[in-house]
């Protein structure tokens, strides 16, 4: 109960049934202007905007936060920086700019992200992430070793279904080191169920130290290897960034 002795009744009571909808935002923010002795210098139309405002912007948030958390990034505060500007990177920065936007996501389409160690891969991939999360999209990042563990604990829990159903909905997914884990028959299963699964409708990020030219090798099962890459590296389905430039852990002794 407010007890704001400036408050007339019936604003007291506005700010009131607000809290009952739970627009607490919306609330405080019109105690905010309630206030304020010059609140109205301002149009009816602003101190609405202003009102309304708070309100998304405490939601958006709470939905950001909780969508962040759910992801599992690696670097939760990675950014877009001017690091990525310095010519000693060799970064395609055009096409990471628009990459930025996410209109890849809204299309489905895939992101394979190669080059040397330690050249800032991850990091990039994360920041691309968060741009996504931006736009409140799922994401999920994960090292490929803990996909193939996942998905075969999955299996031995009688989630399998489940899991690979969860996978397949997000709006983005990450895998990290691609190419170090064993591609064994099974795990060439459960990779290609997953690929299948998003081909076409849902995006996936692939950051790998191997060149894709090589990714061929890299399954036991070239049936498999054929039916996963037509689909990754397909050039009509997917982008690339090569990062070839400077180590990152060396720039930052």
């Amino acid at each position: 109960m407010i007890t704001n002795p400036s408050f007339t009744t019936e604003e007291i009571i506005l700010c009131e049934r607000l809290r009952a909808l739970r627009m607490s935002g919306m609330a405080d923010a019109f105690e905010t202007q309630l206030q304020n002795p010059n609140t109205d210098l301002a149009s009816f139309m602003e101190r609405f905007s202003e009102i309304v405002n708070h309100e998304w912007q405490i939601r958006y948030d709470k939905k950001f936060n909780r969508f962040l958390k759910q992801a599992h990034l690696r670097y939760p505060n990675a950014d877009l920086d001017q690091t990525i500007y310095d010519p000693a990177r060799k970064l395609d920065t055009t096409s990471i700019e628009r990459l930025a936007t996410c209109h890849w996501i809204d299309e489905g389409k895939n992101l394979l992200v190669t080059g040397m160690t330690s050249s800032g891969k991850t990091y990039l991939s994360n920041a691309l992430c968060i741009s996504a999360l931006r736009q409140l999209k799922t994401v999920r990042y994960i090292r490929a070793n803990t996909l193939m563990l996942e998905l075969e604990q999955a299996r031995l829990k009688s989630s399998y279904l489940e899991y690979v159903t969860a996978l397949t909905r997000l709006d983005l997914l990450a895998i990290d080191d691609f190419g170090l884990m064993e591609l064994d028959l099974d795990k060439c299963r459960d990779l290609f169920e997953v690929i299948d699964g998003r081909d076409g409708r849902r995006s996936t990020i692939l950051i790998s130290q191997f060149p894709v030219r090589s990714w061929f090798d890299l399954f036991h099962d070239h049936t498999y290897a054929d039916a996963c890459l037509a689909r990754i590296t397909d050039k009509r389905h997917s982008y690339r960034i090569e990062m070839n430039g400077i180590s990152m852990r060396e720039t930052e002794k």
